[in-house]
């Protein structure tokens, strides 16, 4: 609606439209004329009225016909129109209500039914513009939320493939390396070769091997997954990186990719935690005639650090002499035994309180009843030690 509302008049007799206009001027409209049929459809299209008060009788072209292409027109279709003769047929006005017309008027017409008239057809204007400004906006609304819905399903299938990739890195990766390759989004660049210091802890059952040979695999397996279970929990709990699994095997590293300050303080304390929480299963699993051991190394010293592997499979592996040590010292370790390089045991000297074991050879000595129990040992070629934590 217009502010004044608009009204063209359409009549072929001037007289007409100046009484029409003067009436409706005075009523607060404003007021267009057409002298006819076609000049009222120009005037419809380019101005737009609120109202259109229509003269059956025209020439060129007739009201009722003009009425007939307002409706056939989408964006004109919504304008009433009040249909003027100066016949008393109602044929006309049947006629012209079946073409859409909204409402007649008979000339001579009084004045304040003309008012009303119009008023009562722009009261319907009014609210037919409210209805179709509400649908307009409810359309827009339906096609914001259909829009958000979309980035939603967008976002929400992102995630779900984020959450699924991340699935399967943890599958394969250590969780700290693929917790950093999701974050970084760039798993190439994190994973480059790079040289750090780091601890590494690797631990094995004693006996495993002659026990997967005689035992049934479902037994092995089981076994397996008991141990695989405990000594995780403690890895994640004191921020190791599991770096591969070697059968009954576990290397564990510490320092990267996380930067960590007290890293052989807790890769030994780590490592203490797993000796006494294998202790229960190891009681269980004789009761079921399964006799084994556990035994643990741990290295300190600077390592290579990246990926390896080809286009279909890669691992994030720590490379070089330290791992290798770790291993040698878990080999000679008897169960329950910690056994830790020199520089592992200057880093916690000031923790443990020390014992002699002996010297790394391939094979150590066995160790009196006492250091049996004991859970760290010190390993080195010339005063090697067995340690325990203190507190």
């Amino acid at each position: 609606m217009h502010d004044p509302p608009r009204i063209l008049a359409v009549d072929d007799t001037p007289e007409n439209l100046e009484i029409l206009r003067l009436r409706l001027e005075a009523n607060g409209y404003q007021v267009m004329t057409a002298a006819d049929g076609e000049e009222g459809l120009v005037k419809v299209r380019e101005f737009k009225p609120d109202l259109i008060l229509l003269d059956i009788m025209m020439p060129k072209l007739d009201g009722i016909s003009v009425v007939r292409t307002l409706k056939q027109d989408a964006s004109l279709r919504s304008i009433p129109v009040i249909l003027v003769t100066a016949k008393a047929d109602t044929r006309d006005v049947i006629e012209g209500l079946d073409a859409g017309g909204d409402d007649y008027l008979t000339k001579p017409f009084e004045h304040r039914a003309l008012v009303a008239r119009v008023r009562s057809m722009l009261r319907q204007k009014a609210l037919h513009d409210t209805v179709e400004s509400q649908a307009l906006r409810l359309e827009d609304q339906a096609a914001q939320l259909a829009a958000w819905n979309r980035s939603l399903e967008q976002t929400v299938a992102e995630q779900v493939t984020e959450i699924e990739r991340m699935g399967r890195l943890r599958r394969f990766l250590p969780a700290q390396v693929a917790d950093l390759i999701v974050a970084a989004g760039d798993g190439d660049t994190l994973l480059q070769s790079h040289r750090r210091e780091v601890t590494v802890v690797f631990c094995d059952l004693r006996g495993f091997t002659a026990f997967a040979e005689t035992t049934e695999p479902e037994e092995v397996m089981t076994v397996l997954s008991e141990y695989h279970s405990c000594l995780g929990e403690l890895i994640i709990r004191y921020g190791g990186t599991l770096e591969r699994f070697v059968g009954d095997g576990l290397l564990v590293v510490f320092n990267d990719p996380l930067p960590c300050a007290d890293h052989t303080e807790k890769a030994v304390s780590m490592a203490t935690g797993m000796r006494d929480a294998i202790d229960e299963h190891l009681e269980q699993w004789r009761k079921r005639g399964y006799l084994l051991g556990f035994g643990i190394g741990i290295a300190r010293g600077h390592a290579t650090i990246g990926q390896i592997g080809f286009g279909q499979r890669s691992d994030y592996a720590v490379i070089g002499t330290i791992p290798n040590h770790a291993a040698r010292l878990c080999e000679q370790a008897k169960s329950r035994q910690i056994l830790v390089s020199q520089r592992v045991f200057g880093a916690v000297e000031p923790l443990v309180e020390a014992a002699t074991v002996g010297e790394l050879s391939e094979r150590l000595p066995s160790p009196d009843a006492g250091l049996r129990n004991c859970p760290v040992a010190w390993l080195t070629s010339a005063a090697p030690y067995e340690v325990e934590l203190k507190g």
